[in-house]
């Protein structure tokens, strides 16, 4: 084994990792920063996203006004305090990145050109074309190359945290490329690996992102929150899951049933702001056109292919110029993927799993209930989406929780000393645990790709946008049964080099760990709210709801849940309604 130590390690190297490292090596110079990643950082699933970023920077909008929108957009569900130093903080940290040399788009007087975007009554997203999680990462990434004191693990695969004397203190990984064991130790670990969206079948996720660091946070004692909320965004592309962008409807497309008719117009999305904003209904929020595809479906207005039921995106009315201007990567991505040209022909789209509300239970700073361990972005909950994430808001989250997570993490670590050196017995457990489990088993005879298709299958039956408690129910019997299968499972290459079929399987049980979380959780919430919808409880029960669900890791067992309350600052709940 491998060892090597840090004051701060970063497990993670998109969006929400690198902002955290440049926190780090900022405010604490003489401290060593190390980032591990599964991939090379600019291979992180941020460099996908598309749309833009919101943070407040034209007049006539206000912090109040971003707060309010994704305090309602997310079913009161958000934790208040949170949101408020998410929207303050935001604007900084957008033009700290420009200031980086980010390249966002302009008006013609030079000024920061921004979007509407679905849920928002006020134009404040960002973007530089359809490109923006591209263009961020470039100068992150650019921007981690000044500081020394940043050490890079590429191509790395934690597979435990270390917990020691109550604190974590570093982690296990295999090199993928050599399949060495490497033990690192660090006085704070902070976890930016990004979503589980791979738990579920039909995606706009990148392959890597299968809820590693969840998976890694619950399995060392700290809660899970809020993972029965999985976002689906209305327009993937079928059979791939490729997702295009709600940049497409905030330039003016429009989604249109197999009848041609702009069929949103037939459901609850709330009265639009009456200020002159340029606003159509396709721009309501994700679940609740998500869930109007599925009432079109029953309705038997979607058209069906070879890949499910879908409806048309039609931006053919934009004209050539604008799409090439504005949204160029969509135009590509229907030329590669689909054969069909926007300019031209309507794009065929449906809901797909995007992202999750839930995650590592975090405060207002990233710190985790374990001490030392802090997270930040997709894989952490601090609550800002509540119910149901607005669209670009998750960027300006990687960026201001990324940095706060990185300067307090710092803190902690300025005053430790190095990490106990009994850490290291965990250390060559977990070797030996890997040898014996995954290079050496024998004679077993389940398999990787059979129990994650049952999962799958499983996930996209009972906790998809509309779930009910017996299908609920069902699938934490199926997933309990899984589990006990994963300990037969046998690997047929036993291999050091890039051995895919041993991250797969380790992917595999990341992937039944949240997977029970989210079903428990859902099975638990007797109620429908946001992205959350029970059909036997189709209301909204603030009495007994206004509150996060936390899963605990038991021994033997489903998780364990407990309940704790929804900050409240200045919002008390209200009706949900599309621009207030």
């Amino acid at each position: 084994m491998d060892l090597s130590a840090c004051d701060v390690l970063v497990v993670g190297g998109g969006g929400a990792g690198l902002r955290a490292a440049i926190a780090v090596a900022e405010t604490h110079p003489n401290l060593r920063v190390a980032v591990i990643s599964k991939v090379y950082p600019m291979r992180s699933h941020t460099v996908s996203a598309e749309g833009g970023a919101a943070a407040v920077i034209k007049p006539g909008d206000s912090l109040e006004e971003h707060a309010y929108d994704t305090i309602s957009g997310g079913d009161w569900l958000c934790d208040q305090d949170a949101v408020e130093a998410f929207v303050r903080e935001a604007p900084a940290e957008m033009l700290r990145l420009e200031h980086w040399g980010c390249p966002w788009n302009r008006e013609p007087d030079g000024s920061i050109a921004v979007r509407p975007f679905g849920g928002m009554k006020a134009q404040r997203t960002w973007f530089a074309a359809d490109k923006t999680g591209f263009h961020m990462l470039h100068t992150l990434f650019q921007t981690t190359l000044k500081y020394d004191v940043i050490q890079r693990y590429d191509e790395f695969f934690v597979t435990k945290l270390l917990v020691d004397e109550g604190r974590c203190q570093g982690v296990v990984a295999i090199e993928l490329g050599t399949g060495k064991i490497h033990a690192i130790t660090a006085k704070a670990v902070i976890l930016c690996t990004g979503g589980c969206g791979k738990v579920f079948p039909f995606t706009t996720n990148a392959n890597i992102k299968n809820g590693d660091g969840m998976a890694l946070a619950y399995r060392a004692g700290a809660p899970l929150k809020d993972m029965e909320f999985v976002q689906y965004h209305p327009t993937g592309l079928p059979f791939t899951g490729i997702l295009i962008t709600e940049a497409a409807r905030s330039e003016g497309g429009w989604l249109l049933n197999k009848d041609g008719y702009r069929y949103l117009q037939d459901y609850d999305l709330g009265k639009p702001e009456p200020r002159p904003v340029l606003r159509s209904m396709e721009l309501g929020p994700r679940d609740r056109l998500s869930q109007a595809f599925v009432k079109e479906q029953e309705k038997g207005r979607t058209l069906e292919g070879p890949y499910g039921h879908y409806v048309h995106l039609d931006l053919r009315h934009l004209g050539e110029k604008l799409i090439d201007k504005k949204l160029p990567f969509v135009r590509e991505l229907c030329l590669k993927y689909v054969g069909i040209d926007p300019v031209k022909e309507m794009i065929p789209v449906r809901p797909v799993v995007h992202y999750m509300m839930g995650g590592v239970s975090t405060d207002i700073d990233g710190a985790t209930p374990l001490p030392g361990l802090y997270a930040a972005g997709e894989v952490a909950c601090v609550s800002i989406n509540g119910a149901n994430r607005l669209g670009s808001n998750s960027l300006p989250e990687c960026l201001v929780f990324g940095a706060r997570a990185g300067k307090v993490a710092a803190a902690f670590a300025a005053e430790l000393k190095a990490p106990s050196p009994s850490v290291l017995t965990q250390a060559h457990d977990e070797e030996r645990r890997l040898e014996e489990k995954f290079r050496r088993g024998r004679g077993a005879k389940e398999r990787i790709a059979t129990l994650r298709a049952e999962m799958h299958e499983t996930m996209e039956e009972s906790a998809g946008i509309y779930r009910n408690g017996p299908a609920l129910q069902k699938a934490a019997d199926k997933l309990r049964s899984l589990q006990e299968r994963f300990r037969h499972l046998t690997l047929d290459d036993h291999s050091y080099t890039f051995n895919t079929e041993q991250t797969a399987a380790l992917e595999l049980s990341y992937m039944l760990d949240v997977a029970e979380t989210i079903v428990q959780s859902a099975l638990q919430r007797t109620e429908s709210r946001g992205s959350h919808q029970r059909t036997d409880y189709p209301e909204r029960d603030d009495k007994n709801f206004l509150g996060h669900a936390l899963a605990y890791r038991a021994e033997d067992g489903p998780p364990r849940i407990e309940w704790v309350p929804v900050t409240i600052t200045r919002w008390p709940p209200g009706q949900r309604v599309y621009g207030r």
